[in-house]
Order: C-alpha cells, then structure tokens, then sequence
C-alpha cells in the first residue's frame, strides 16, 4: 500500500480505517501462524535427515543419501559423477517459453581489467541458465453488492440478485476444483486438504465446506459420467493398457 492509497482510506473515515486495520493484523497473524507450522515442519525434516543408522536404532539400509555410510561405495570412491565426468542437466526451455531474461555481465578480468558499460559486447552465445519458480499463490477475494432501488411508481424497494456462478457457493470454480483434485485424485484427508489450500492458497475453508465441494463436484460430474458410460458399453472394442 502506497502513501496515496492510505490517505484515501484515511478520507473514508474512522470506521473505514479500523476495519482496514482490524483486517491487516488478521492476515499478520495468519502469516505468522503459517510460518511457525513451516518451521516446525523444517525442523522435524532436518532431524529425519540428522538421524542414520549411527544415531539410532535404524538399519543402515534406512540411512539417507547424506549420511557418511551412503557417501562412498565398495571401491572407495564417493556416489555419484566422478571427476571429468560430463554432467546432463535439465534440457533449455525455447526462447518463447521464457518469462524473463536477466542478462548477467562480467565486473572484471581476471588479469584485474575493470570492463566499463561501453565495454559490455557480447563474444560469442551467452551460457545460459533458467530458474523456474512458482509466483506468489493467493486467492483473489470479490465482494458482491446487492444494491436495492425504490421503484418510482410504487415505491417498493427491489433488490439485485447474485449472479448464477456466485450465488451457487462462495468459492470459485478454480478452488473448488483444486479441492476435488486433492482431496479424490491425490487422495488427501479433509484435514490435510484444509491446511494445504491455506498455505499454498491463503484461503480458509473447513473440512465441512470440503465435503460440500466434493458432493457438488459428483453431482456436476453425474450426467457426463453416465454419458461415458452408455458409451463405453456400445463400443465394438476396447483399447486399454495393463495398468
């Protein structure tokens, strides 16, 4: 928030300003909730990965790839690439497929050459190296008015109706859909489903509105399911894997 956008709040009046306020330290504190259960959550990883056969009473077969017991094999030598071995990375992504590109410059030679901006000539193809990462996740929240009018004629008051989409639940096709996903293909418990959607999603549902979603997401699914069905039972063959 910009110094105009707070004035403008600030212009609306007392109630206004304490509702703005009372709702950012809300989001404060969810955050830090959420920070805290990420900590306690890094914490107890790093102590399973701390933890081998040589601390406990595990198995050396249960060692992580880390422990000393995993970092060479029978010959001595350490896992993995050995020296002048030629790495496979990931392969590039094509140049429209990139986002951003930040071109990276060298400061000096190693002969102690400072290069100036003049200096800054491209010698040959740049190496080039792509991070990908996920944008900041959070639902977008929309507030719908119901707004009343009083009819000129017979002065009764009238007012506005939800849209189809809105008026069907308050939340949005997307999260619901995200909710169905977790919850049946990836077969996540209610109680796990309400706490990944509000750290990976900031929203707040409850296992009671999960069980909501998922009964309308069968019911929507109904007539295309039986629709595949009748489908599947007049085809002349069928072509399926082993799986």
């Amino acid at each position: 928030m910009d110094r105009a956008e707070a004035e403008a709040i600030y212009d609306q009046g007392r109630e206004v300003v304490v509702a703005v306020v009372v709702r950012m330290d809300e989001q404060i504190r969810r955050l830090e909730e959420r920070v805290a259960r990420q900590d306690e959550r890094i914490a107890e990883l790093e102590r399973k990965l701390n933890r081998s056969s040589r601390s406990s009473s595990a198995p050396p077969s249960s060692d992580p790839p880390s422990s000393p017991s995993h970092s060479k094999d029978s010959s001595g030598r350490k896992r993995g690439a050995q020296g002048g071995h030629e790495g496979h990375g990931r392969p590039l992504l094509p140049a429209w497929a990139v986002d951003e590109v930040i071109e990276h410059w060298p400061e000096r030679c190693r002969c102690g050459h400072v290069f100036s901006a003049g200096e800054q000539v491209p010698v040959g193809e740049p190496a080039r190296h792509k991070v990908e990462e996920l944008p900041p996740i959070m639902v977008r929240v929309t507030e719908h008015r119901r707004q009343r009018l009083r009819c000129p004629e017979c002065s009764r008051r009238t007012r506005a109706a939800l849209p189809q989409e809105a008026a069907c639940s308050s939340f949005g096709p997307r999260l619901q859909a995200a909710v169905a996903t977790l919850s049946v293909r990836n077969r996540v418990s209610r109680e796990d489903t309400v706490e990944l959607i509000e750290e990976l999603f900031g929203a707040r549902i409850s296992s009671g509105t999960v069980d909501a979603i998922l009964t309308r997401t069968a019911q929507a699914l109904a007539e295309p399911h039986d629709d595949l069905l009748r489908r599947l039972r007049a085809a002349q063959a069928l072509n399926m894997d082993d799986r």
